[in-house]
């Protein structure tokens, strides 16, 4: 087998198809940074401990981080760029914004993407819920009440922060 073999994939990438030959060793997180130049998407401690890179792949929240690329050939993969509609926010967008619910930002792709997924999966029913089906995400500016205020709010379940 040679060394730098290239393998085609194929993705529908924020509703757009995309192909890309890329070697057998390189992560999703890195085909979509630096091949698709969807820099959204984070790479934080690449070991999958963060949840900054956290996509959505078939609608389902993974680490991009600890999946290779050629594992997803023909899937498709929303990350945070192809979250809203055209100018208009998806409401987790608009409700992070509304609550205040990043400092720094740098985590805040991934936690949108992985409140969508939480959203899609339809098992939190409380506010200790959220936060516990989004635990994978770590933000090092300590946001968390105002994360947990944002997604209940898509939601539509109580349980603000005092």
């Amino acid at each position: 087998m040679e060394l730098h073999q290239q393998y085609p994939v194929r993705l529908r990438i924020n509703g757009q198809e995309r192909s890309f030959d890329v070697q057998s060793w390189v992560s999703l997180l890195d085909l979509l940074r630096e091949r698709a130049g969807l820099t959204g998407t984070k790479k934080g401690c690449d070991h999958g401990q963060c949840g900054a890179c956290t996509v959505l792949v078939g609608g389902k929240r993974i680490n991009a981080c600890l999946t290779l690329a050629v594992m997803h050939d023909g899937h498709e993969v929303t990350t945070v760029e192809g979250l809203a509609d055209g100018e208009r926010l998806h409401p987790l967008q608009q409700a992070f914004i509304d609550h205040d619910a990043f400092q720094c930002g740098y985590c805040t792709p991934g936690q949108l993407c992985s409140a969508a997924g939480l959203i899609a999966e339809g098992q939190a029913g409380s506010r200790d819920e959220v936060r516990e089906l989004m635990s994978g995400n770590l933000c090092r500016c300590g946001a968390y009440p105002r994360i947990a205020d944002a997604v209940c709010e898509v939601l539509g379940i109580g349980g603000a922060a005092p």
